[in-house]
């Protein structure tokens, strides 16, 4: 009885070491992964700054009314003055009235309970 408890014992360490084991390794490439992941986001943001710039230089006012006045003979565009733009208050908005209901609204089905 004590030898079939030995090895039943025995088999139980050997389990429990072998999935101990198995996780150690999960989790190594889990955290491989999560610092695989941060490079990259990283990298990403380095890049994401770069292409900010890059717009930042290329929407420049100076360098775009020039571009507008080299191409006017083709795309015919206007440079756009600050006088050009108005106010909200100077929008008229229609007023949509809605139509008065007059009658009664007949609804066909049933309501479930």
């Amino acid at each position: 009885m004590r030898s079939l408890l030995y090895i039943l014992s025995a088999l139980a360490v050997m389990g429990l070491a072998y999935w101990a084991y198995s996780e150690n390794y999960k989790t190594q490439a889990s955290l491989d992964r999560a610092h695989a992941l941060q490079s990259e986001i990283g990298r990403m943001q380095e890049e994401l700054t770069v292409l900010r710039a890059e717009w930042a230089y290329l929407n420049r006012p100076d360098r775009l009314r020039d571009l507008a006045r080299m191409n006017y003979d083709k795309l015919e565009l206007n440079v756009l003055e600050p006088g050009q733009f108005g106010r909200v208050d100077q929008i008229a908005f229609g007023e949509d009235e809605l139509p008065e209901i007059t009658g009664a609204v007949e609804v066909m089905g049933e309501i479930e309970q």
